[in-house]
């Protein structure tokens, strides 16, 4: 492994590392958020949902464009 593949691990590891935080602060924000406000579960639910799909789908591009550089 080359220093190309080398620096697409390091690259795939950030993204991994950048959507762990971001999800973890979407769960945090709307776990706090039900409990300040507990009738809008389903609407907080559904943000939350699109929002860590977002993420998801950057994320997976993120990975991808590291791996190709490979």
């Amino acid at each position: 492994m080359g220093l190309t593949g080398t620096f697409a691990a390091i690259g795939a590891g950030l993204v991994a590392i950048g959507t762990g935080i971001g999800i973890g602060r979407i769960g945090g924000s709307a776990t706090e958020s039900v409990a300040r406000q507990p009738e809008a579960v389903g609407d907080i639910q559904k943000l939350m949902l699109i929002s860590a799909a977002m993420i998801e789908g950057v994320a997976l591009f993120c990975a991808l464009i590291c791996f190709m550089a490979k």
